[in-house]
């Protein structure tokens, strides 16, 4: 009779709740300032991406960076889809794209182990958007 147990449901767990935590983090800055894709959005991304790299590393050892490369395009195809450009050429949500593609890549740190790297990715994901933004400082300054 085979288990449907692993051994490495204990290991997962740890990941999959990193990936709850930080996904939150960034998802709550992005719900803070009204942008698209919050907690839910980053928190999934991230543990999927997290859940393809720990596949990859125990079904595959010797050649984890196959599935990570499919992640990688994976993730930046979703992204595509939400980057908008309007009749008026401007581009709206490519910063939504690029803070998803970005949790999947501290989801594949976490699905390898690299948990500082991911909590350090976390903050400049956090950090980053807060930023004031040249453009918005330069028309403040045109209307004083």
């Amino acid at each position: 009779m085979t288990s449907w147990l692993t051994g490495l449901e204990g290991d997962f767990a740890i990941k999959l709740t990193l990936c709850l935590l930080l996904g939150a983090a960034i998802g709550v800055e992005r719900e803070l300032r009204n942008k698209p894709a919050g907690i839910s959005t980053h928190c999934f991304v991230m543990a999927g991406a997290c859940l393809f790299m720990f596949i990859s590393t125990v079904a595959d050892p010797n050649s984890p960076a196959r599935i990570a490369a499919q992640v990688v395009s994976g993730v930046g195809f979703l992204g595509a889809g939400m980057i908008l450009k309007s009749e008026n050429n401007s581009i709206k949500n490519l910063t939504t794209a690029a803070a998803i593609w970005f949790a999947a890549a501290i989801g594949m740190a976490i699905g390898i182990g690299w948990y500082g790297i991911a909590v350090i990715a976390t903050v400049y994901a956090i950090v980053v958007p807060r930023i004031p933004h040249i453009k918005k400082w330069k028309e403040s300054q045109l209307d004083e």
